[in-house]
């Protein structure tokens, strides 16, 4: 599976792992089950992680892009994380940063039970 969802009800916040390239072919199917978890539990915040994600084209931007308009219309936010070099380049190439926040964080912690 190419997503894994998870959500703390007590930070009120869906965690997204992001798996494999994202690219014309494979952002339909990450798109519509985050889509779809956002919409039942109307989160405040919204992680999109990108930790096993070894290449995105403008397929993952535009993934980024819809999902931030998504979340900001329902009042939270969104945070991409853990992007490797060679994606996080494409988001800064993009400006993906003028739309979320990116984090980059070595230490795996755990935040209210969630992994981030």
């Amino acid at each position: 599976m190419p997503v894994a969802i998870f959500y703390d009800a007590e930070s009120r916040t869906v965690l997204a792992e992001l798996s494999g390239d994202i690219d014309h072919c494979s952002a339909a199917s990450l798109r519509a089950p985050v889509d779809e978890e956002v919409m039942k539990r109307l989160p405040l915040r919204l992680m999109l992680d990108f930790e096993n994600v070894p290449f995105m084209d403008s397929s993952g931007i535009g993934l980024i892009i819809g999902r931030s308009k998504l979340i900001t219309d329902l009042g939270g936010s969104l945070i991409v994380v853990n992007p490797k070099p060679e994606v996080r380049r494409i988001m800064e190439l993009a400006g993906v940063g003028r739309l979320c926040s990116i984090v980059f964080n070595e230490h795996r912690t755990l935040i209210g039970g969630m992994k981030i």
